[in-house]
């Protein structure tokens, strides 16, 4: 099947492109790279690097993301404007504010060709000891953070970079970290629904195009898969809160799927499930999901509609959103990022937090 490399968005290794890295991208018609810190050394560098991707494109463009939520979670460290944490930025009161720390933010993503932000953080932070979420989320009530959600996402989507809710169904109760064990939710329905469920409510009313699934095992769906391999936290997603846009999962090397499935086997799981996008932090295993994505066609395991379904959606997406693609203008990208306007607005901000802290 020509476009099932549209399923897959991949990591590259450095900071240009390896020929074997440009033949695969190419040859096999990869729907998305995810940039990390060891991606970037300058907006120029990067730019560059983004220009190279795109010349690989098929009928469209890569959707080229990265996780720049702010605070500890952000991956481009010098040059860009950076910002608090969310939670602190949501100590300040106003969704006017973050919808302009979003704007700002789009604006220097997509000045260097970044199309695509897997942020913002929809968890509520209920559990005060969960340190993989902790000041990434907006705050520790469902009305906050769904206002926050809003404003962030509108921030992020008006300047043409597209946003990601995560982490359905909701990451803020846990203990465990999936990056390193397979946590475990044991609310039920009802709750999620009066709580956790109700960011990605807002989220899909702020016609968010992406929601992350997360790698947690949640009673109230399944009992024994993690929500990303689970076809009932899919279909309720899809079904009850009718989201209609892409489900993408988490990392797929992340320990809570590696220490529990064989990656050929989480890839199809996925894709069958419902995901549309499975993510991988490194080629090598994005190279062995799709292999095993090919092999289950043959066999069966994955059925043509299925794919074909999972590939139309990405592929619309891409319609909608990216047929207008031109190169980065590398000259222009200096007075773009971190300007001095975005200097005094940090300064601003900085002077508000002064004052609601303790």
């Amino acid at each position: 099947m020509k476009d099932l490399g549209q399923l897959i968005f991949t990591g590259i290794s450095g900071i240009t492109l390896t020929e074997e890295e440009k033949e695969f991208i190419e040859k096999e018609n990869i729907g998305g790279i995810v940039l990390f810190a060891e991606n970037f050394e300058s907006p120029a560098q990067l730019a560059e690097l983004v220009n190279s991707i795109q010349k690989l494109r098929d009928e469209y463009p890569l959707y080229i993301s990265v996780d720049h939520e702010g605070g500890r979670v952000i991956r481009f460290r010098k040059y860009f404007t950076q910002f608090p944490p969310m939670m602190e930025i949501a100590s300040v009161g106003s969704p006017k504010l973050c919808f302009e720390v979003s704007t700002i933010m789009a604006q220097e993503l997509k000045a260097c060709g970044i199309n695509l932000n897997l942020a913002p953080v929809c968890d509520i932070l209920t559990n005060e000891s969960n340190k993989v979420i902790g000041d990434r989320a907006f705050g520790r009530d469902h009305e906050s953070v769904s206002k926050y959600v809003s404003s962030a996402i509108r921030g992020f989507q008006t300047e043409g970079i597209q946003a990601c809710a995560k982490h359905f169904p909701g990451h803020g109760s846990t203990t465990k970290d999936s990056h390193f064990d397979l946590p475990y939710v044991t609310k039920s329905l009802e709750e999620l629904k009066q709580e956790e469920i109700q960011p990605f409510i807002k989220a899909i009313k702020s016609r968010v195009e992406f929601v992350m699934m997360a790698h947690l095992v949640v009673d109230a769906f399944d009992k024994e898969k993690p929500c990303t391999l689970s076809p009932a936290a899919h279909d309720y997603l899809r079904n009850e809160l009718k989201f209609n846009r892409i489900i993408i999962s988490d990392d797929m090397e992340m320990k809570a799927i590696t220490d529990n499935y064989s990656i050929e086997d989480a890839a199809v799981m996925a894709i069958n499930a419902g995901t549309d996008v499975i993510e991988y932090r490194t080629m090598a295993t994005a190279r062995v999901a799709l292999e095993g994505l090919k092999e289950a066609l043959k066999t069966k395991k994955l059925k043509n509609d299925v794919a074909k379904d999972r590939i139309a959606r990405v592929l619309n997406s891409k319609k909608t959103h990216l047929a207008d693609y031109s190169p980065v203008y590398i000259p222009e990208l200096e007075k773009k990022i971190n300007s001095r306007q975005s200097q005094l607005f940090i300064d601003e901000l900085n002077k508000q937090l002064t004052e609601v802290s303790p």
